[in-house]
């Protein structure tokens, strides 16, 4: 999933981008407004987190922006701010959380996947789809209790296909929020094919996979 963290202490804006990278997600920064506004209109989101305190324009106004330029994305606020006003302004405007600074990286990357999950209609971590179980938090998929082994690669695909289930979703949508684009995969234009081959033949050997669909013409959907 793609990620944009819009956030002038650039520290903190790294370390944010830092942990995510390692828990699979895309992430870009931007240090002021007007740099975000770019990459907004640029770039298609699935997380945009917005600090309140910028240098050039106030978060809350950001936000507004963004909600027009990025319909579509789920939105998080982060601010050293305390007040409950700003609190409740930001959830008016459509943001869907709201983490007080100092916060867990930890905690951020939980409501993330809370959101994704609420947003995807699943209520728990845990799925059940067809024969197998996929945990979402823990990166695992389950036969009955055998685990089956997954490359990073296919799970991201997998788990974001489940969250977007029963929606059709083209090659270029799966490559540009889980890898960027074609090239980072050796310029293989044809890879996301070989991944959902990879992924038919590790489950199937176990059971049917007749809800991980081929949509002709199209690309891939889960259908549940």
């Amino acid at each position: 999933m793609k990620v944009l963290i819009i956030e002038d202490e650039r520290s903190m804006a790294l370390e944010m981008s830092s942990f995510l990278k390692k828990a699979s997600y895309l992430c870009d920064l931007a240090y002021s407004a007007k740099q975000a506004r770019h990459m907004m209109e640029e770039n298609p989101y699935n997380f945009i987190l917005i600090d309140l305190g910028l240098p050039d324009l106030d978060g809350l106004q950001v936000l507004k922006e963004a909600k027009i330029i990025c319909p579509d994305a789920s939105y998080i606020i982060l601010t050293a701010r305390g007040d409950l006003e700003d609190r409740i302004k930001g959830l008016d405007l459509g943001a869907d959380d709201y983490l007080p600074k100092p916060f867990s990286l930890l905690e951020l990357q939980s409501r993330m996947q809370a959101i994704s999950r609420r947003k995807s209609g699943l209520n728990d971590s845990v799925v059940p789809i067809g024969d197998f179980t996929i945990d979402l938090i823990k990166r695992l998929v389950f036969y009955e209790k055998n685990e089956i082994e997954l490359s990073r690669k296919e799970f991201d695909l997998l788990s974001y296909m489940l969250l977007h289930k029963n929606r059709p979703l083209t090659r270029m949508q799966l490559s540009e929020h889980i890898w960027g684009n074609f090239s980072d995969d050796d310029g293989d234009s044809n890879f996301i094919d070989v991944h959902i081959k990879n992924i038919r033949k590790k489950l199937a050997f176990h059971a049917s996979v007749e809800w991980l669909q081929t949509i002709r013409g199209i690309g891939y959907k889960i259908k549940i």
